[in-house]
């Protein structure tokens, strides 16, 4: 993935500031121990030349939850200061398409894990240019995985929350499969099914079903994931949001892919797997790749994104003036 390159100004704790001054401390608190609610969000290009933001007001009601779900973070602003604020730093930067990154700070205090009750908040709005997360021709030609021997168990942290503390994980798993000569990371649960990406969500077709591991299990709760869902639904695909995925049903798969605010849609050709001899077994998923129900939704994504689908244009865009 490509370096950030610096833009204008970055948002922060009600203004925007130029890049090089956007600092905080040392001995911040999310710095040292990872309780950062963060979001990632696309800017698309439209159809009809005007730029949109997607599904801002679910990214943000999320933001919110997040800090809600740790006990500890209270955002000193609204979610709908927080929503203008991201307009008005993918206005100013005169970002047309791209990627912002909202993310809460807890600021100095002190040297323990948790914070006071009155620890500061900070907040910042990061806006970046940014292209295709797993690299050119993923989305036409699918990405060869790797199964990564970290794991995820639901009783260690609460994964339905986007906290940057989380993605240690995620970091690990992707550095594994690509010390190895892969694109992504797929990770198991404690119980060794197939749940995600390092940082994506998981779906299989088999027999003309969907399927995806359902939230009980320790996995995001999908932005992206929950409009593939709805969009497949709406085209009368059937969806099954709440499976438990064996690695032979991945195997046996007629297609997989992942999805997610950076990967989009992308498709999975291989899946790959080391035995306890070092020894590593490639699997490809169905007969092509991507697979007729993989570019259908990809199809209607794309189009859904860029304002070319009526039914979704007022929900999920957010129009802006650039």
């Amino acid at each position: 993935m490509a370096k950030i390159e610096p833009m204008d100004f970055i948002w922060m704790d009600g203004k925007l500031v130029p890049w090089q001054e956007a600092m905080i401390h040392i001995t911040t608190h999310s710095v040292l121990y990872g309780i950062t609610p963060f979001e990632g969000i696309r800017i698309y290009k439209c159809s009809d030349g005007r730029s949109a933001i997607f599904r801002l007001n679910s990214h943000i009601y999320r933001l919110f939850n997040t800090a809600k779900i740790t006990g500890i973070i209270k955002i000193p602003f609204t979610r709908l200061e927080i929503e203008q604020a991201v307009i008005e730093t993918v206005q100013k930067n005169k970002l047309e398409e791209g990627y912002i990154r909202p993310l809460v700070l807890i600021g100095v205090a002190g040297i323990g894990p948790l914070p006071d009750d009155n620890s500061p908040i900070q907040v910042a709005i990061i806006p970046c240019r940014f292209g295709h997360y797993l690299g050119g021709g993923a989305l036409e030609r699918g990405i060869r995985v790797k199964i990564s021997k970290w794991r995820r168990d639901d009783r260690v942290l609460p994964w339905h929350a986007k906290l940057a503390g989380h993605y240690i994980n995620a970091a690990l798993a992707k550095k594994e499969a690509k010390e190895s000569g892969y694109d992504e990371g797929l990770v198991l649960d404690s119980r060794g099914c197939p749940i995600e990406g390092s940082a994506e969500n998981l779906f299989i077709v088999k027999d003309g079903e969907l399927l995806t591991p359902g939230l009980d299990k320790p996995i995001l709760a999908g932005i992206t994931r929950n409009s593939v869902i709805r969009l497949a639904r709406n085209k009368g695909i059937t969806v099954k949001d709440d499976a438990t995925i064996l690695k032979d049903d991945l195997y046996d798969a007629d297609e997989a892919f992942f999805c997610g605010t950076a990967a989009e849609i992308t498709p999975i050709r291989v899946v790959a797997e080391e035995d306890k001899y070092g020894e590593i077994e490639e699997v490809p998923i169905g007969s092509v790749c991507p697979g007729a129900t993989t570019k259908k939704l990809q199809e209607l994504f794309f189009k859904a994104v860029r304002g070319e689908i009526a039914e979704y244009q007022k929900e999920w865009l957010t129009y802006i003036e650039i």
